[in-house]
């Protein structure tokens, strides 16, 4: 005998958030082992995470009951990280340096999406993980834009942020399943 299984707004993106965590983690740990130089991989790397960011933010904006708030963000979101992925793809074939730049830009706006999203869904509880992780990736975009222009620039930072952020993807999420109970 089947059941029914009703996934409601907030398991979806319980569910959602525990997908990003993973991926940051397995994400952060291949970036950070070939942050060295801007080979193949981490290029592929590179233009992955904004890709996997869209697909997030599709599965975000499918599971949503209403397309008022948050859904016009995502929305936002998702043009912001397809025009990322393309620019990281460009910029890899001029340097480290421009990747950051793109990268920095991307967190900054990103980042400030991120923020109003979890402003909007705070009702849902475990919001308060998002809107920090947004104001931070703002924070974290300024400094990679400005890391570009140093002789130091490196790829490793743009790992720790992308755990950072999976961090607080988990909290978000176990937050989440507190809330729903």
């Amino acid at each position: 005998m089947d059941t029914l299984v009703v996934t409601t707004p907030t398991s979806a993106l319980r569910k959602l958030y525990f997908t990003r965590f993973a991926f940051a983690v397995v994400w952060a740990g291949l970036l950070f082992a070939t942050a060295d130089a801007l080979t193949p991989l981490s290029a592929t790397l590179l233009v992955l995470y904004p890709l996997f960011d869209v697909a997030c933010a599709v599965v975000d904006v499918r599971s949503a009951r209403t397309h008022d708030g948050p859904v016009r963000h995502l929305y936002l979101n998702i043009a912001l990280s397809t025009l990322t992925g393309v620019g990281l793809a460009v910029a890899a074939a001029s340097g480290i340096p421009a990747v950051l730049r793109v990268w920095g830009v991307w967190a900054v706006t990103a980042g400030i999406v991120q923020l109003l999203v979890g402003a909007l869904r705070r009702r849902m509880g475990g919001q308060w993980a998002m809107i920090a992780s947004g104001a931070i990736s703002t924070v974290a975009g300024a400094s990679f834009f400005a890391q570009a222009g140093t002789p130091d620039a490196s790829l490793g930072n743009l790992a720790g942020y992308a755990l950072l952020g999976g961090i607080f993807f988990l909290v978000a999420a176990l937050r989440l399943d507190r809330a729903a109970r």
